[in-house]
This record gives C-alpha cells, sequence and structure tokens, in this order.
C-alpha cells in the first residue's frame, strides 16, 4: 500500500489512541451508577456504550493496521 509516511504515522498515532483511551472510558462508565439497576443488571445506558467502545475499538484497531501496512509499503 503507497502511502506517505507523515499521513501512516496519523493513522497509526490514531489508532492506537483509539485502543488506550475508549478502555479506560469504558472502565469509567461501567463503575456509573446507572449502569446497573437495582437488581445488578446491565442498563441500557451500559449497553449502549459498550457497543460505542467496541466499534471505536475495532475501527481504532482498523486505523492502526491501515498504518502500520503504510508505513511498510
Amino acid at each position: 500500500m503507497a502511502l506517505p509516511v507523515f499521513p501512516a504515522l496519523v493513522l497509526v498515532v490514531a489508532g492506537v489512541w483509539s485502543l488506550v483511551v475508549w478502555p479506560q472510558f469504558l472502565r469509567r462508565v461501567m463503575k456509573d451508577p446507572r449502569a446497573r439497576d437495582a437488581a445488578g443488571k446491565a442498563t441500557r445506558f451500559l449497553t449502549v456504550h459498550v457497543v460505542l467502545v467496541s466499534i471505536s475499538m475495532v475501527l481504532g484497531l482498523a486505523t492502526a493496521v491501515i498504518g502500520v501496512l503504510g508505513l511498510l509499503g
């Protein structure tokens, strides 16, 4: 894959950023009192955020991989 070095590095950094930041966010969401109801069951608040984090991490991984492939040529 032909990609100049600077854009490839931007993709790698953006991908790594997503992989580092989103799990931290999910930990905070899981500690939030809105994450579980009185019976301890997951609420829609938690479900929505788990889906958001999951999709963002998959996209972050894909972004990083594209950046690495761009660096490798």
